[in-house]
């Protein structure tokens, strides 16, 4: 139904969320883990005359802008709290980026770990000097919001740090705030609406608790339900080998802590042909290259974009980009700009002057996809050859 869809197809799809609301669950024939479309869809939308009446030539004519960032780690009480940032305020950490990322139709990113303010870890740990356990006070949550995040990926192997107390209650915080999230069992793909677009959301990780990597055919299945129900389609994924060793997109299925995480390649291009306008990837902690597939945009790792106190920021771990992608109304790839940031240790995430990261991606681009249909100018823009 993407933009050519009629009145009474749209009506149609509203009654579609509200049946999958009522049962909350995605229909069988998907053979799909549950989820919840009842705080993604705004109950009012169906009394926003002006969501059913837009002039259509002039929908076709708006682009949207949607931006992306990797990992997000605002500070840990686990094992100390020296690992908090200084004045007990996770925005110094974001500096002057938190109104660029605000200036956007949506902005995505991973949240790497929970929010908990008391409570034991899942894991394991004899050495804590070694172990790496993520518990975010509750507090820093409004942050997220503050910075304009609209949807977040909660699928990645931090999440389930603290058990399901601290899944719980990150998901009632950001309820709260009304920032989307998926990737959970228990919550995999979000449906809400925006300026009178409605938009999907999933994600996916190959660990324990979060929707599957591996598994591409019920990810497709996912994702075609997703395409059909809506206008714009973004599929985050936490997947592909960890280091700065692992910059390459192999195309293959990667290991790494033997642990499979996933062919990102594959995973990306079956999802794009399933429906998915944006590919969102993360989790080898390094930027990845960047590629135009059918019309649609894949960044396969935005590395760590702000990430404080436990996180390896040397070298290319320390550098990011900030993408901020321009799409039409079908999801179609337009142009795109790399805002090229750096961190510190101890010292938040800032613009880089150098624009490391802008060269490193031309440099990762022009060597695993030689096909490519795009440029990466000097200054980050992306657009077609």
């Amino acid at each position: 139904m993407k933009n050519n869809r009629n009145l009474v197809l749209l009506c149609f799809a509203l009654s579609l969320i509200i049946c999958l609301t009522a049962n909350s669950q995605i229909p069988d024939t998907l053979d799909f883990p549950a989820g919840q479309a009842s705080d993604s869809v705004p109950a009012t939308m169906q009394d926003q005359d002006h969501l059913l009446t837009a002039d259509t030539v002039s929908q076709k004519q708006r682009s949207l802008v949607i931006t992306g960032v990797g990992d997000i780690m605002f500070g840990t009480t686990y094992p100390s709290r020296r690992f908090l940032p200084r004045h007990d305020d996770p925005l110094v950490l974001l500096g002057d980026l938190a109104d660029s990322l605000a200036m956007s139709d949506i902005t995505f990113g991973n949240l790497e770990g929970s929010f908990l303010d008391k409570g034991d870890p899942a894991k394991k740990c004899r050495d804590t000097t070694i172990c790496y356990l993520f518990r975010m006070p509750e507090r820093y949550a409004g942050a997220l919001r503050v910075a304009g995040f609209d949807i977040l990926s909660l699928a990645n192997n931090h999440f389930g740090d603290f058990g399901q107390a601290s899944r719980n209650r990150t998901m009632e915080l950001l309820d709260s705030l009304e920032i989307e999230y998926a990737g959970l069992i228990e919550k995999p793909w979000a449906i809400f609406a925006r300026d009178s677009v409605v938009y999907g959301f999933c994600a996916f990780a190959p660990n324990a608790g979060t929707v599957s990597i591996t598994d591409i055919p019920s990810a497709e299945r996912l994702v075609r339900f997703l395409s059909d129900t809506c206008d714009i389609v973004i599929v985050s994924f936490h997947g592909g080998a960890e280091g700065a060793e692992h910059q390459h997109v192999t195309r293959k299925e990667e290991i790494s802590f033997g642990e499979n995480r996933g062919n990102v390649y594959e995973f990306s291009h079956r999802l794009i042909d399933a429906g998915a306008d944006i590919v969102f990837g993360h989790g080898p902690h390094v930027t990845r290259a960047v590629e135009v597939y059918r019309e649609r945009f894949i960044g396969y790792s935005l590395g760590n974009f702000c990430t404080y106190g436990r996180f390896n920021l040397s070298g290319p771990n320390g550098i990011a980009p900030v993408i901020k992608v321009n799409v039409d109304m079908t999801g179609r790839f337009l142009s795109a700009r790399i805002i090229p940031v750096f961190q510190v240790y101890n010292g938040g995430v800032r613009v880089d002057p150098d624009k490391r990261v802008i060269r490193k991606i031309r440099e990762l681009t022009a060597m695993d996809f030689p096909e490519s249909v795009i440029d990466i100018s000097d200054d980050g823009e992306i657009k077609y050859k």
